[in-house]
């Protein structure tokens, strides 16, 4: 029987060709052949949510690779990832197989694997089952529901607030927290606090360290010390007393290790020790997961890296106990296996742990084979899976407590040691800022009830309390998991897509919002609340599960979200601008003005009142009598803007921006007299003898004019950057033929600011809009609008007579 296996990419596919005989092709769809169009009307709510799919161009052609090889074949295996959207990859590749007739008299199987080895492909061709339609349900849900949200909301965004690029189901929600832990942070109040340490003797004169835990017979909270003054009369109080052993407590303490990798757990673990962003660690491990080169061959080093579950095989937990017991000796390998709980909400356990293909292949061995990235990430993933298995690490921990003769102040001592290291010979799990620091390793001298403490030593300390740490990619995935919100698959995506937007940025490794991301954030809570609640979106993930568990009908949950999504999206169609600008105001006033009356009194002119705007170069504070005054503030400085709205660029020499790497020329930001520009080179010269297009009589120079492109309106020329130069260059950027007339849209950029095109007629994008995001839906949309206008107002000149 010859049969087709169809898998996602082409390393996948070439991994296991070297798995089956002749009688198998595997080819590879590289991902998604359909998806959604960019339009309006390719998921239809008032025709029972009907959805309209559009084959990739890039995908074409391996379908029809695919079309080929099914023709000459007798079964078609289709094995894409084992997830949601491996599902759903193989039930587009069956659909369209199906619409062109071409798996009549074929047997059609799934077949899943968790890792890239020879026994795990033969069992799951051993043992294929049917595409699982609950599965499918619940990608179509999903991709519907983000669909939906995307092309309702982000509309309403661009045109009620001017520089919003988009918003999304999930983004919303993961933009929310960044943007409500930097207003925790901007509202935190400082506190000084002290606390007091001491140097103390035993009966033997050894020496060790305690801390003041009472004072006048009361237990002193973290802040109970104010005061330079009360730490001072705090000291004074244990100089004037003598001390003695109260009670000393002895235990022994027990840490286990940290569970194999789940999705998240590896993006955290890779953030905090190796400083990967959530998306290279994704890259790196589908690397890893698909093969890599080793003596001849491709090779799958890791299991599936999607997966939310925290167990292994059997045959998986053999070996990693027989390397134990090998490597390490039997007292670093417990009598059963470890069988760990998963925490999280949500989680899905139909998979395996992300662990080693076989822990055999050791880091060290495998270093020839790999980059430093790829090394340093299986190295993460191999240590973490053997000390996982590994015994319980052991401490014996003292507590003593100390006491004044009068029992009016007490101090205590504490100390650590390690017994056994058990599982910590090999592996210890990162901690996230503000996590807490683990106690140093400190041993205390021997100590006995009733002896005397002799005070040596009475430092007091300052401290200051800290507001909470900003989100880190680690911290950020871990919260997101927690509440429940997104799937681990996803997490990478969103916080690309926060960063590409400039909603976010990342300094020092955490997230700082931008003003637009802030500006969105407080329009979404104010007019579409309910859709960035965090429980809310958690309990529409768990609505999602239920869906792929058998437990709710898609389209039920469609129809419950979108009639009062609907309801609300409809409800902001009359909201005016000053509507806006005034719940933006209230919400952001601390932030913009630190709350205070004062600050808003106009600097220059001392009369009026300075106030949030909105204007084609986004938001910013302006005189509230402007004409009279042009007074302007931008909110940030990557916002800068010149004095009121139409203000002129301050620019007396070119700026550089960077060089061309197709040409060679520089690239130069100028001012002219239609605005901003950019320019490649210098205008030069160009004798007769070089100028092979003009005749030679006369001998007069001609002068190569270079290459100009304005800038659009609405574009800071502040924030011109080297990539959005090149993005320039490209115009104009051809779109797709329009859906009715076949006639090419495209983008591009004149005199007056940015348009569309389709045929002789132009539509001005408006000045609140990212010209770069607009597509073949928004463009139609602007044609549209251009045609219906009547002609007075559409620019054709006077009406003939």
């Amino acid at each position: 029987m010859k049969s087709v296996v169809v898998v996602e990419s082409p390393a996948k596919a070439k991994t296991i060709n070297r798995y089956l005989g002749n009688d198998y092709v595997v080819l590879a769809s590289y991902g998604h052949i359909r998806d959604l169009p960019s339009k309006n009307g390719s998921v239809d709510p008032a025709h029972d949510f009907k959805m309209v799919w559009e084959m990739q161009d890039r995908a074409k052609s391996k379908v029809n690779d695919i079309l080929k090889a099914v023709k000459d074949a007798d079964q078609l295996l289709l094995a894409t990832d084992p997830d949601r959207e491996g599902e759903a990859i193989s039930w587009h590749v069956q659909q369209i197989l199906a619409e062109k007739n071409a798996l009549q008299g074929k047997e059609v199987k799934r077949i899943v694997f968790h890792e890239i080895t020879k026994g795990a492909i033969q069992n799951a061709i051993q043992n294929p089952r049917e595409i699982n339609k609950e599965l499918v349900s619940a990608y179509l849900a999903r991709r519907a529901l983000d669909y939906l949200v995307g092309f309702t909301l982000s509309p309403v965004l661009w045109r009620k607030l001017p520089g919003a690029r988009s918003a999304g189901r999930v983004q919303s929600v993961a933009l929310r927290l960044i943007v409500d832990r930097e207003r925790e942070i901007e509202a935190f109040l400082t506190q000084e606090y002290w606390s007091i340490e001491t140097d103390m003797l035993n009966a033997a004169d050894q020496g060790y360290k305690a801390r003041l835990t009472y004072l006048d017979g009361k237990k002193l909270d973290k802040l109970d010390l104010k005061s330079k003054d009360q730490a001072q009369a705090a000291c004074d109080a244990i100089r004037s007393r003598q001390f003695s052993i109260d009670s000393v407590e002895k235990k022994q303490v027990k840490r286990n290790p940290a569970a194999p990798f789940t999705t998240s757990t590896l993006q955290q673990e890779a953030a905090r020790k190796l400083g990967f962003s959530a998306s290279r660690t994704m890259q790196i491990a589908q690397r890893l997961y698909e093969g890599v080169e080793i003596q001849g061959g491709l090779t799958g080093l890791i299991t599936y890296m999607r997966t939310d579950s925290i167990a292994i095989s059997k045959d998986a937990m053999t070996e990693v106990r027989q390397h134990i017991s090998e490597s390490y000796g039997d007292k670093y390998l417990p009598k059963t296996p470890r069988v760990f709980k998963n925490k999280s909400k949500n989680a899905q356990e139909a998979h395996e742990a992300v662990r080693p293909t076989s822990v055999m292949r050791r880091p060290a061995e495998m270093r020839s084979f790999l980059d430093d990235s790829q090394f340093k990430l299986y190295e993460l993933i191999w240590k973490r899976t053997v000390a996982s298995q590994m015994e319980t690490a052991l401490f014996d921990q003292v507590g003593v407590d100390i006491v004044a003769d009068d029992r009016q102040v007490m101090l205590r001592a504490t100390g650590s040691t390690m017994v056994f290291d058990g599982f910590m010979k090999l592996y210890l799990e990162g901690k996230d800022d503000g996590a807490g620091d683990e106690d140093e390793d400190k041993l205390l001298p021997p100590l006995s009830e009733g002896e005397l403490a002799r005070v040596q030593e009475v430092t007091p300390n300052q401290h200051f309390t800290q507001p909470p740490p900003r989100y880190s990619e680690a911290s950020l995935v871990k919260k997101l998991e927690e509440l429940g919100i997104g799937r681990p698959s996803t997490y990478a995506s969103i916080i690309q897509v926060l960063q590409d937007r400039d909603y976010v940025h990342l300094e020092k490794r955490q997230f700082i919002p931008e003003e637009r991301g802030r500006l969105v954030t407080s329009f979404l809570t104010n007019f579409f609340k309910r859709y960035v609640e965090y429980d809310f979106t958690a309990n529409l993930e768990e609505q999602l599960d239920d869906i792929s568990n058998g437990a709710a009908a898609w389209k039920d949950v469609l129809t419950e979200f979108w009639s009062a999504f609907k309801q609300t999206t409809d409800s902001t169609q009359s909201l005016t601008m000053t509507e806006v600008i005034d719940s933006l105001e209230q919400d952001l006033s601390h932030h913009l003005f630190q709350g205070d009356e004062a600050s808003r009194v106009c600097p220059q002119c001392q009369k009026g009142r300075l106030s949030l705007k909105l204007s084609r170069y986004g938001a910013f504070l302006g005189c509230s009598d402007y004409p009279e005054c042009k007074y302007t503030k931008p909110l940030s400085m990557d916002s800068q803007k010149g004095e009121g709205e139409e203000a002129p660029i301050a620019m007396d020499e070119p700026k550089a921006i960077g060089q061309d790497p197709e040409t060679g020329e520089a690239i130069t930001l100028r001012k002219g007299p239609y605005g901003p520009y950019l320019q490649w080179g210098e205008a030069k010269a160009i004798s007769p003898d070089e100028d092979d297009t003009k005749p030679k009589k006369g001998k007069k120079p001609t002068v190569s004019k270079p290459k100009r492109v304005s800038l659009p309106a609405g574009l800071n020329p502040e924030a011109v950057t080297f990539d959005i130069a090149m993005k320039l260059k490209s115009l104009p950027k051809v779109l797709g033929p329009h859906p009715e007339t076949g006639e090419i849209l495209s983008v591009s950029v004149g005199r007056f600011g940015p348009y569309v095109k389709c045929g002789s007629i132009f539509a001005s994008i408006p000045k609140n809009e990212d010209m770069f995001a607009v597509n073949i839906e928004r463009a139609v949309e602007l044609i549209t609008q251009k045609k219906n206008k009547p002609p007075s107002t559409r620019g054709f000149g006077r009406k003939k007579s």
